[in-house]
């Protein structure tokens, strides 16, 4: 599995987001573009942030989940939305672009920290598995749009 903490693979995810414009149009799901780009800034910035959760992390979805989050195989399409991650109004492709890739590249500068802190829902991540998480959800949705 590719991990956002790569050269190589940065490039090629901003290369794609790039390649997104307010046109594009999904191949599946609901979401609009700018819902997209709205909903894949939470994963990032939860990882960025690195706070403790005062939630446990729920055990029966780690059992049943986790591996999935960063193994090599594809999520399936329409799979469901947490909905405190569900866009509800729409939102602006030209307002969310730049916050998505800003997140992107602040994700990756985190390449040598050492430290994180547990995901809310999944627990314990490593270093290894946070970046190949941030990779599968953004190529997931990149997918998605046909980029």
């Amino acid at each position: 599995m590719k991990s956002i903490f790569e050269p190589d693979t940065i490039k090629e995810l901003l290369k794609r987001i790039d390649a997104l414009d307010e046109n594009t149009q999904r191949q599946w799901g609901k979401m609009s573009i700018g819902q997209m780009l709205w909903h894949c800034q939470f994963p990032l910035a939860l990882g960025i942030e690195n706070k403790l959760s005062k939630k446990a992390p729920n055990k029966l979805v780690q059992w049943f989940f986790k591996k999935s989050m960063y193994n090599d195989k594809p999520w399936r399409k329409n799979l469901p939305t947490a909905p405190r991650l569900k866009a509800t109004e729409p939102k602006d492709f030209a307002e969310e672009l730049p916050k998505l890739r800003q997140l992107v590249e602040d994700f990756h500068q985190l390449k040598t920290r050492e430290t994180w802190n547990p995901h809310p829902l999944f627990g314990e991540f490593s270093k290894a598995q946070w970046g190949m998480m941030q990779y599968k959800h953004l190529d997931h949705h990149l997918k998605q749009f046909g980029v």
